[in-house]
């Protein structure tokens, strides 16, 4: 499909630079598969599921994965994106091309990584010196990586080692927030368990190449990022129990939605999964692992978006985006929420 077609114009001002307080008082947009689309709070979430439905976060914890150094005379900035090894990360680097393989990058209290080979697309792999674990010397020396369109705004501050932060954070090695799960609070969760909605955690270790834009003018040509993710045996087999009581399985952000995809087979049935997975979900899709997503609003010409219109159809994520920014929705990372429901 023409990437174009998931354009749209969104006003600035629509888009977040701080999270709701508190979290849960964050917006919902209701968007069924037929019907008007209704306004709401996160708080309202156990009135617009179903007793016995489940809900599925990504636990994983984002580091500080932002670094800021120099190579001689030239200033060098790296996101790390992917883990390689215990000590070599794939990193996207600004001013890269003053980079040769060899090169030591200072970054400063005493955090030091060697760039040993550049990818095609760019990216290079960097080697950390020294002992001590690449997550203690990030604690050193990196600085959360917010989204580009929240840190051109701003300054990153000390805040956002909270805000960009999920309750269900705990398996360290994102770089990017599965931000949907930041509208959850222990009350909202407790007003679930007390509705009869169940949760499920997997993990999905979410890369910087879910801010890259989509180059490519047609979406058969864009090539996907990979990211690491894991659902263990029991979680799977619980999930597809849910569904096998009519229940439905509802994930929460779209990173916990393409591991459960990439985990699902054709029988809609959900096995266990490790590993990379770089599935890339457009209009035309078949699910087989989910009935619902609750998600944030997205860029234009986003992969993101491109999933949301797979699910919901391009023409009613139109209808629902417009709606959205008629009434103020915040958009991105630190903005409101869509529940996005196809089958009402």
């Amino acid at each position: 499909m023409r990437v174009d077609l998931f354009d749209f114009d969104l006003p600035p001002e629509n888009i977040a630079l701080r999270p709701a307080r508190p979290r849960d008082s964050a917006r919902l947009l209701r968007v069924p598969g037929e019907g008007a689309f209704t306004d709401h709070v996160a708080r309202d979430l156990p009135a617009l599921l179903r007793k016995g439905d489940v809900l599925v976060f990504n636990d994983t914890r984002v580091i500080p994965a932002q670094l800021e150094g120099r190579r001689g005379e030239a200033r060098i900035g790296a996101t790390l994106h992917k883990r390689l090894d215990l000590r070599r990360w794939q990193a996207f680097v600004r001013n890269g091309k003053r980079l040769r393989e060899g090169d030591t990058i200072e970054f400063g209290a005493g955090v030091t990584a060697a760039a040993e080979a550049r990818f095609p697309d760019g990216s290079w792999t960097l080697h950390f010196a020294g002992d001590e674990p690449v997550e203690v010397l990030l604690e050193r020396a990196g600085r959360m990586p917010l989204p580009p369109y929240i840190a051109g705004k701003r300054e990153t501050d000390e805040q956002d080692r909270r805000d960009y932060q999920t309750m269900f954070a705990r398996e360290e090695g994102a770089v990017a927030a599965p931000t949907a799960a930041l509208h959850f609070t222990p009350e909202l969760m407790a007003a679930l368990a007390q509705a009869g909605i169940a949760h499920e955690t997997l993990t999905l270790h979410v890369g910087a190449g879910t801010f890259l834009p989509v180059k490519a003018d047609d979406t058969n040509d864009h090539a996907m990022h990979a990211e690491w993710g894991r659902i263990d045996a029991a979680t799977a087999d619980r999930l597809n129990a849910v569904r096998a009581a009519g229940g439905r399985v509802i994930a929460v952000g779209t990173t916990s939605l393409r591991l459960l995809e990439s985990a699902a087979g054709e029988d809609k049935l959900i096995r266990p999964f490790e590993g990379d997975t770089a599935i890339f979900i457009t209009p035309g899709y078949t699910f087989r692992a989910i009935d619902g997503l609750m998600t944030n609003f997205h860029l234009p010409k986003s992969t993101l978006f491109m999933l949301v219109s797979a699910l919901m159809g391009l023409e009613r994520m139109q209808a629902a985006y417009a709606h959205a920014i008629a009434e103020g929705y915040r958009f991105y990372s630190y903005g409101d929420a869509s529940l996005l429901l196809p089958s009402g």
